[in-house]
C-alpha cells in the first residue's frame, strides 16, 4: 500500500499544540535523546583500577637493624627535639599495595611498644612501614 494513501486522512491536519504540556525548546527536545551512562560509575571504576599502587618492600635483617638503632638515637634525643626526615609506606584503601611517601618533622614521641612515632603535627607513623630515617643525629655515623 502506497505510504500518501495510507496517511492521505490526517496530513493536512493542523499541527496538535497540548494545553496541559508546556511547549519544549530545540535543547531541551534534543536532551531527550542524548547518550546516557547506562553503566553508572564506570568511568570511574576504570579510573581506579588504572591507578597505580606501589608494592610494599620488604625489609632485610641489615635494614631492620639500622632503623632500630636510629630510632634508639632519636629517642635518646627526644628532648631536644630532633628533626627528621622519614620514608614510609602507606596501604591503599580500595585495592592492594599503596604508596612511599616522605614526611618531615620533629619527633614528639616513640611508641616502641605501640611501634608507632609520634611527630608534633600529630602524624602517627607504624614504626614497622618505616624504610628510612634522615636526621642531622646520623651525621658522622655510617647510616
Amino acid at each position: 500500500m502506497n505510504a500518501q494513501l495510507k496517511y492521505s486522512d490526517i496530513i493536512n491536519l493542523p499541527h496538535h499544540v497540548s494545553s496541559k504540556h508546556p511547549h519544549l525548546s530545540r535543547e531541551q527536545k534534543a536532551a531527550q535523546f542524548a547518550p546516557f551512562s547506562a553503566l553508572t560509575g564506570l568511568d570511574e571504576d576504570v579510573k581506579e583500577t588504572a591507578r597505580l599502587t606501589d608494592r610494599r618492600i620488604e625489609i632485610d635483617d641489615g635494614l631492620k637493624e639500622i632503623l632500630s638503632n636510629k630510632l634508639n638515637i632519636i629517642d635518646m634525643n627526644i628532648k631536644n627535639k630532633p628533626f627528621v626526615q622519614i620514608t614510609y609506606f602507606i596501604k591503599d584503601s580500595k585495592k592492594q599495595g599503596g604508596k612511599y611517601v616522605e614526611v618531615e618533622g620533629i619527633v614528639k614521641k616513640i611508641n616502641i611498644f605501640d611501634n608507632y612515632l609520634l611527630l608534633n603535627d600529630n602524624t602517627k607513623i607504624s614504626i614497622i612501614d618505616i624504610i628510612d630515617i634522615k636526621s642531622d643525629l646520623f651525621k658522622g655515623m655510617n647510616y
